[in-house]
């Protein structure tokens, strides 16, 4: 049985982790040998798996609340994906439910698995057993849960008892052999204060300061550098108007996905453009629309948000368009109400006659006085340099507040996920793409032999989920004998080759969950979160 394992909690070190793995992994695979299972599902090139996710008390509470309206920590859930009763199928298995792999197995997802260790360790200490017991029972529990296996009915629990002993037994962690052994207590990560770690950057601060030899601005000198020119400039503007080229043609390479289909960018995004006496951050924000969803509304918050902190704001309109769309009229309203300094760039110049520029332009003046108007093609580059110069000369003098060898605020990770999207945006109808996000669960660099830091690494392991909301999109993602997944597989794997520089094995799952677009608990875990 195949395993993956996330670990949202952060109590438990990780060496204490591993054998917590270690120990889920045996029961269930004790539990997927056991005589009641399905024979259809004991296929010579079938491989049966399930995500089991440790996770802290906070989490397990907010999935209750959220899924069952309970408002308490349980030790475990499970998310079963198939239709069974006490390890039989009650339908058979489809095309849709299975995973092709290349070497020609199939992998069978089962569901999903929380598992709180704090929980556990809780109950440990009640019972009078060990941890080791405690883990292993729950995983047990949950495998057979996933299975179909059930409390409502006496003689069924009753069935699933019976079952976990055996288990637990074969496992050597009996009842009796649990009582006798002496509980060892884990190691807890305590997290420090603040004022602890603001002391502690101090010290390192300071220390770093003794014994600096050479020259080149440390981490924390850079941003005592003050620059004749220096701040945000945010990019705004209506759905699919050339944001995001916009940023990746400014950039000179991919920081923002890109796309025809409308919202594509979900986050703000910021490229950093470094000149002799100047640094630029250009914040690239979600589309202004009018929300209708929790996840659109989070679009449109940081959105405006970004707007709201910039030092200068690019507003970006579509030549091909003609007249100020409503999105544009209340952008030029916010931005009169805060006094901010505006560009107006007109995109897509390059689609239109010149002739048909100026009209667009006495509109847009007629909203607003803007501090130039500046004709370009994010797709081509063409005006890219002059608007370029307009900004350098409207900001102020400050600090540098990037590393001049930062090109982006986003890790590899974060960029690996959106390159992801991006094909499923592309390969997709339109029903699917903005019902997805994609969520890296496993990101493991692996150095060349004698290799020191990332810029010596061969290979890039990436596990990521796509997050859809029905199991009619899941089918769709999945595609014919699982060609669309290997489709956005292979070309999203290909991307993040030449962003990272080395061999990127990309592993992909997909899961179905309801409605998480309106759901915080699954917001705030793909990272959309509403700032204070």
């Amino acid at each position: 049985m195949i395993l993956l394992f996330v670990n949202k909690q952060r109590r438990f070190q990780a060496d204490q982790v591993a054998g917590y793995k270690t120990l889920c992994q045996k029961a269930m695979d004790k539990v997927m040998q056991r005589s009641f299972l399905d024979k259809r599902l004991l296929r010579p090139n079938l491989v049966l798996s399930a995500t089991v996710n440790f996770v802290g008390i906070d989490y397990m509470k907010k999935i209750n609340k959220e899924f069952r309206s309970v408002n308490q920590v349980t030790d475990v859930l499970t998310f079963p994906l198939l239709e069974m009763k006490q390890g039989k199928l009650i339908e058979a298995v489809g095309a849709s439910d299975v995973i092709p792999h290349i070497d020609g197995i199939n992998e069978l997802p089962l569901g999903e698995v929380l598992i709180s260790l704090d929980k556990a360790l809780e109950q440990s200490k009640l019972y009078g057993h060990s941890m080791d017991r405690e883990v292993a029972f729950l995983a047990t529990h949950a495998a057979l849960h996933l299975l179909g296996f059930d409390h409502i009915d006496s003689n069924e629990e009753k069935k699933m008892i019976s079952e976990q002993d055996k288990v637990l037994n074969e496992l050597g962690l009996t009842r009796e052999t649990a009582t006798e052994e002496v509980s060892a207590e884990p190691v807890l990560k305590r997290t420090p204060s603040k004022k602890a770690a603001y002391k502690k950057a101090a010290e390192d601060v300071a220390a770093a300061d003794k014994i600096q030899t050479v020259k080149t601005p440390s981490a924390y000198e850079f941003e005592k550098t003050e620059l004749e020119h220096s701040g945000f400039v945010a990019i705004i503007g209506r759905p699919n108007v050339g944001k995001s080229t916009l940023l990746n043609q400014i950039s000179g390479m991919k920081l923002a996905i890109v796309s025809s289909k409308p919202q594509t960018t979900r986050k703000n995004i910021r490229s950093v453009v470094n000149g002799d006496n100047s640094q630029i951050v250009f914040v690239d924000t979600p589309g202004i629309h009018r929300p209708k969803s929790q996840l659109a509304e989070y679009m449109v918050d940081v959105a405006f948000r970004a707007a709201k902190d910039a030092d200068l704001i690019l507003m970006l309109a579509d030549a091909t368009k003609g007249n100020p769309s409503f999105v544009e009229r209340e952008a030029c309203l916010k931005a009169k109400e805060s006094g901010q300094k505006v560009i107006l760039v007109i995109n897509k110049s390059d689609a239109v006659d010149k002739e048909a520029l100026l009209p667009i332009i006495q509109k847009f003046y007629s909203l607003f006085a803007f501090e130039a108007i500046i004709p370009v093609s994010a797709r081509t580059g063409d005006g890219v340099e002059e608007l370029l110069k307009e900004i350098i000369v409207r900001l102020p003098s400050g600090p540098r507040f990037f590393p001049v060898e930062e090109i982006t605020d986003q890790s590899e990770r974060v960029l690996a996920a959106e390159l992801i999207r991006e094909q499923i945006l592309h390969y997709t109808n339109e029903e699917i793409p903005h019902g997805t996000a994609v969520e890296i669960e496993l990101f493991d660099e692996r150095l060349r032999e004698g290799g020191e830091d990332e810029y010596d690494r061969d290979l890039i392991r990436i596990t990521a989920s796509i997050i859809c909301e029905k199991t009619s999109h899941r089918v769709i993602l999945l595609g014919k004998n699982g060609q669309m997944i290997k489709r956005i597989g292979t070309k999203a794997r290909e991307n993040i080759e030449k962003m990272c520089g080395c061999k990127v094995f990309l592993d992909l799952h997909i899961k179905v969950r309801a409605d998480w677009k309106n759901r915080p608990v699954f917001l705030n875990d793909l990272g959309y979160r509403k700032e204070d």
